[in-house]
């Protein structure tokens, strides 16, 4: 059985995701481009480290990640989600890694459906 932690980048992604203010308005949309690297492009941890390695450092970045009291995530059109951490949970530890990279891949899509992805992901 694989080791569940390999999926945990994806069960936080997918979690902030499904709870945008919990997000600044930059880390929602850095949080997009995450989902994308990850779900569509299946890039792993590592090749988005070093990807956005620079864009996120806490010394040369001039936005923050977690939303703050007057600023946080939102998205500009209705969500209904297709799977939610719940679902992981009703799936069962045995199928939990491939219940959290079905629920990525479900959190893209319906992201992609509400119009919510920035086009330029397409």
């Amino acid at each position: 059985m694989p080791v569940r932690g390999v999926v945990h980048h994806l069960m936080v992604l997918c979690y902030h995701l499904q709870h945008p203010a919990l997000y600044s308005p930059q880390g929602l949309e850095n949080g997009l481009e995450l989902l994308v690297l990850l779900v569509v492009e299946n890039k792993s941890p590592a090749d988005v480290r070093r990807i956005n390695g620079e864009k996120v450092a806490s010394d040369k970045r001039q936005w923050k990640i977690t939303a703050r009291p007057n600023t946080f995530g939102v998205y500009s059109h209705p969500m209904m989600w297709d799977m939610t951490a719940a679902d992981v949970v009703q799936n069962g530890a045995d199928n939990y890694c491939d219940s959290v990279r079905d629920w990525a891949t479900k959190t893209y899509h319906t992201l992609q459906k509400s119009g919510n992805l920035p086009q330029k992901h397409f």
